[in-house]
Parts: structure tokens; C-alpha cells; sequence
């Protein structure tokens, strides 16, 4: 067999879509949504399947709208959304061949894959799946002693039997109809790797051959190689055949954004919840407001990165009445300020003390999160670098401040903001500075 070559060219021309959409949706919903415990709840509680199975048997959720949901994603300003195709408790919402363990055998009975691509790409977005490389109701899956698995303490659930091979074949199969009978897929999400279930356990070279070949222009995750820790070969310059197209950290955000080895600038998406969970939990309050996310948006731009925030929809099918509002309250924001995120990245400037900058050529946006007292300073720039300065939101000059409160420092420009000490917009208020040619 040949070896793998990286083509660095194809590549950077296969994410150029991505590194422009910036913000994205996560949705996960399933069977766990009905107990409303988490995605995890089987793992968690060690729930036979026997307990489990009685979701399946009720699944239909009445008020699950594709075209709303959609809506959603597009008012807040996503640009992709990515769908649980199937997580690991192995339920498929996608009308698979090989398994009765999916919506279409449920007495919802509908194609809940079919229906999310088609809705938001009526909408103009790009759309992505995600596929668990775990499976908790495959027989072949090892159950006994693995990590994870609910049955992973029950002795007398013993893997003897089991065959692996019979396992992988099922879910390149499955993969295999996932890019075959939904049309052109954006992204595929694999998740995730762990112990010595990473790479070729997976068949992951095969795998990847198979999808590049099904799907050529496809964006792929990091995690047939590592979980949401690690960055994969793409990062140690080495790439294998199965290297993910970014890097997904998890529940944060890298403190300096993430490069090579060789220094070069990495793809990467920081997924994100609204509370703590991603499946939905009845229970979990502890929602980010719309100005920590929109923040959080801001900073995963600023250092070069995405944002995919996550959506667990709950049993009945509908968005949580917290997740509708904060998805509004980012859609206000991004109505009038997505010119500072999309298509954007990093500035080359170090941070200012009153928020961050973003930047697209010669365009920079300063995004304001707290007042000075008196003008704003601006220590990275000099005045001669400024062409303009406008307020994003409604294009009017602010002005390069020639007050002599700031005479003791010549060297620093100082934006006039005005005579009223509060911003516009307390979330963030985002100032555009055209620069010269340098």
C-alpha cells in the first residue's frame, strides 16, 4: 500500500467555508432526551437495556419541527448545523438498514435526518452529522471492562462471542448510507476515541477511503484519533490517512488558540453547551446568558477558531424555552455585528484590556466590553494607521479623540466614544477601524 500523502493545498481550499461560517449549532437528541437526564444517562446509571428500551417503545415526539429549528439556527446567525445521526446509546434517527434501533421503527416512525438536512438547507445552510463510533446496543460491542459501557461492571455480561469485525462492518455500513442517500454532507462528526480504541481499531484508513471517495469535498473531525482531549497528526505535522480536517476542544476554549508544531495555524471548532449537558436535562439551569456565548463567539474568532454551540432538544421534540430565548438574544446581536465574525480571525494585535479584536484584511473590529473613563485607548495602534473609525451597529463616525487629558501620552491613540459613559450595547459594542495600506 502507498503511503498517505497530505495535499496542504486541497486542504486549506476544503476548509476555506468553514474558517468563514464561524458559529455554528449542535444539536443532540435521542432517546436520552425523553428521561431527560443527559445523553450519558444510560452510561451513568448503569441502565440495563432492558430499562432503556421502553424510550424506544414511547419515542414519538409531537412537536419536533425540522423547518423551526432551522429558523432557529438561521436567526441567531449559524451558518452549520450538525445533527446526532447516532450517539452512543446506538439509536439512529436516520432510516438505516441494518438496525431496527431507529426513529423510522418507533411510532414517531419518520426519517429524522431526512428531515433536519432538508429544512436547513432550504434555509442556506451548510449541514453536518454526527456519527458515535461507540454503541451501547450493538452486540459486538464490547461490553464488559470497557470504559463506558452501562454493562461495564456486570461480569456476566462477558465479551466471549462478541466479534469485532462484525461490529466494524456494521458501522462503516452505516456510515457508508449516511453519505450515499442524504445528498451532499458539509461535515461528518465522528466521536470519539479512547484507550487503545483509536485509529486502526476503528478501521479508520478504510473508513476515511470510503467517505473521501462517497464524499470528496466532506470536512471531517480529529476524533478517530483522540477524544476531546489531544489535536491529532494534522497538529504534530504528521498526517495520517485518517487525520480530522480541525480540532475540537471541548467545554473550553484554547487559551492562546491552536497551532502546529511547525507554528502554523490550525483549524479548529470549540464545542460548547448552553448549560452543562448536551442531551437535554430537565434539571440542568445553569444556562450561559446570551452575552457570556456572544463573548465566548468573539474570543473562538479573535484566536482563529469556531464556535459550535449545542441545542438539546427536548422529549417532545421542541428547543427548550431558555435555549429559544438565547438563541434570539444572539440573533439581536449578530443582526447588526456578524460583519465582525464572519469570514473573520485573528488580528495580530495583543489583546486590549476593554475586550478583543477581530479582523478581516485591512478591517479591524474592536469589540468593547467595559467603557473607559474619558477616551478609549487603543495602545496597539497608532493614529496614523486609521483611515476610519465607525460604530458597527449604526455607521457613524467616532472620532480620534484630541482631548488634552490624554496630552502625558503621544504615542497612544485614544477613540472619542462620546459623552455617555455607558456602551450601546452592554454585551459588546463593536467599533470598525478601516487601516490603511500598509
Amino acid at each position: 500500500m502507498a503511503a498517505y500523502s497530505f495535499d496542504r493545498t486541497s486542504y486549506e481550499s476544503r476548509i476555506r467555508w468553514f474558517q468563514s461560517a464561524r458559529f455554528g449549532l449542535f444539536l443532540h437528541f435521542g432517546l436520552y432526551s425523553i428521561p431527560a437526564r443527559g445523553e450519558w444517562v444510560r452510561s451513568d446509571e448503569k441502565m440495563p437495556e432492558s430499562d432503556y428500551m421502553p424510550f424506544f417503545e414511547t419515542f414519538d415526539p409531537k412537536q419536533f419541527d425540522a423547518k423551526a429549528w432551522a429558523r432557529a439556527a438561521k436567526q441567531a446567525g449559524m451558518r452549520y448545523a450538525v445533527l446526532t445521526a447516532k450517539h452512543h446509546d446506538g439509536f439512529c434517527l436516520f432510516d438505516s438498514q441494518y438496525t431496527d434501533f431507529k426513529s423510522t421503527a418507533t411510532p414517531f416512525g419518520r426519517d429524522i435526518v431526512r428531515e433536519f438536512l432538508d429544512a436547513f438547507r432550504s434555509e442556506g445552510l451548510r449541514v453536518g452529522l454526527y456519527y458515535s463510533l461507540l454503541d451501547w446496543h450493538h452486540p459486538d460491542y464490547p461490553h464488559f471492562a470497557d470504559r463506558y459501557h452501562p454493562m461495564r461492571e456486570d461480569a456476566a455480561q462477558t465479551n466471549e462471542n462478541r466479534n469485532w469485525d462484525n461490529y466494524i462492518a456494521y458501522y462503516h455500513n452505516q456510515v457508508r448510507e449516511l453519505c450515499t442517500n442524504y445528498g451532499r454532507l458539509d461535515l461528518l462528526w465522528f466521536d470519539f476515541s479512547y484507550d487503545h480504541m483509536r485509529g486502526e481499531t476503528w478501521h479508520a484508513t478504510q473508513l476515511m477511503e470510503m467517505v473521501r471517495a462517497l464524499q470528496p469535498e466532506i470536512l471531517i473531525d480529529n476524533r478517530l484519533e483522540v477524544s476531546g482531549e489531544g489535536f491529532g497528526s494534522l497538529y504534530n505535522c504528521c498526517p495520517t490517512p485518517y487525520h480530522g480536517d480541525f480540532v475540537t476542544p471541548e467545554k473550553m476554549i484554547p487559551p492562546h488558540g491552536l497551532q502546529d508544531v511547525e507554528n502554523r495555524d490550525l483549524c479548529w471548532e470549540s464545542c460548547v453547551t448552553m448549560n452543562n449537558n448536551w442531551g437535554y436535562h430537565r434539571d440542568d439551569n445553569h444556562y450561559k446568558p446570551a452575552s457570556l456565548i456572544i463573548k465566548k463567539l468573539v474570543e473562538c474568532v479573535s484566536k482563529g477558531g469556531n464556535l459550535i454551540l449545542n441545542v438539546g432538544p427536548m422529549g417532545n421534540g421542541a428547543f427548550p424555552p431558555q435555549s429559544l430565548a438565547t438563541l434570539r438574544q444572539i440573533g439581536d446581536w449578530m443582526a447588526v455585528n456578524s460583519e465582525s465574525i464572519y469570514s473573520c480571525g485573528k488580528a495580530g494585535l495583543e489583546k486590549p484590556d476593554f475586550g478583543r479584536f477581530t479582523r478581516r484584511g485591512n478591517t479591524l473590529y474592536l469589540h468593547v466590553y467595559e467603557n473607559s473613563i474619558g477616551p478609549l485607548p487603543v495602545p496597539q495602534l497608532r493614529k496614523s494607521q486609521i483611515r476610519s473609525a465607525t460604530r458597527l451597529f449604526d455607521g457613524s463616525e467616532i472620532q480620534i479623540s484630541t482631548s488634552w487629558v490624554h496630552s502625558d501620552y503621544p504615542d497612544v491613540c485614544f477613540l472619542d466614544l462620546g459623552p455617555d459613559p455607558v456602551l450601546p450595547d452592554a454585551a459588546d459594542t463593536v467599533l470598525k477601524i478601516e487601516l490603511k495600506e500598509s
